[in-house]
């Protein structure tokens, strides 16, 4: 497998507020995206708690050699990081209010399994085509899946940043898992919304499957979410499957 992770200001920001990275042990690689919110100072906080927690944890070589091991890893972990930031930021005044959207992708040569909360988001590509493997916890999905609004009204809606779940800003939270199993020369994007507020799944599309590096995939999404105003962080976490030993 080969990974890479980029994370961009963008153009308007004045810092940034998303975190992660892509960390590998010897039972896989774990691919992390969080995209901190709670204003100045405190959305840094939130999501680099999130992927320091996480790449600390990957680090002692977490033996998951099952899907179920994989699941249940995952929620377990989601919900002690949910209960340390909701601690930290009742503790620290500056950091009232925080939280942070987290996407995570447990890979292995046998399974891929992704958890997720908030509307940072996860794609497959592979040869059945560009799939998105998340549904964002996020005011206007809620009212496209009502039917209240089209996905084309969506794109465009004025509230389409207000997220109904978070990590770190209630004591309950739920999280959304999935496995899938791998195949052959397929990748895996893991992205904030500053890159999906800007590209469409086409556009998404039709970088991955240039034929140039991963890391200059990464590289030229971030460039045009900023070509295309930039107003917020951007983040990419690619992995890429090249086959099996």
């Amino acid at each position: 497998m080969e990974f890479t992770f980029q994370t961009d200001v963008g153009k308007v920001r004045a810092h940034n507020e998303d975190s992660g990275g892509v960390f590998e042990n010897k039972f896989g690689i774990l691919a992390v995206v969080a995209d901190g919110m709670g204003g100045h100072r405190a959305g840094d906080v939130a999501s680099a708690m999130a992927t320091d927690y996480l790449r600390d944890l990957w680090a002692k070589e977490q033996e998951i050699i099952s899907v179920k091991e994989a699941e249940k890893w995952l929620v377990e972990q989601f919900e002690l990081l949910n209960k340390k930031l909701y601690t930290h930021a009742k503790n620290h005044e500056e950091c009232y209010g925080m939280g942070t959207t987290l996407v995570v992708a447990l890979c292995t040569k046998e399974f891929i399994s992704i958890a997720h909360i908030g509307d940072s988001r996860a794609y497959l590509f592979n040869e059945f085509g560009f799939q998105q493997k998340t549904n964002d916890h996020s005011l206007v999905q809620e009212l496209v899946r009502n039917g209240q609004i089209t996905e084309e009204e969506a794109e465009h809606h004025p509230r389409r940043n207000v997220l109904l779940r978070a990590l770190g800003t209630e004591t309950e939270i739920k999280i959304d898992v999935t496995t899938l199993q791998t195949e052959e020369d397929q990748l895996v994007l893991l992205c904030s919304d500053g890159l999906t507020n800007k590209l469409s799944s086409d556009d998404l599309k039709g970088h991955l499957e240039k034929q140039v590096p991963i890391h200059e995939k990464a590289k030229e999404l971030i460039h045009l979410a900023n070509e295309r105003g930039g107003e917020d962080n951007i983040t990419v976490a690619i992995v890429q499957y090249r086959g099996f030993e």
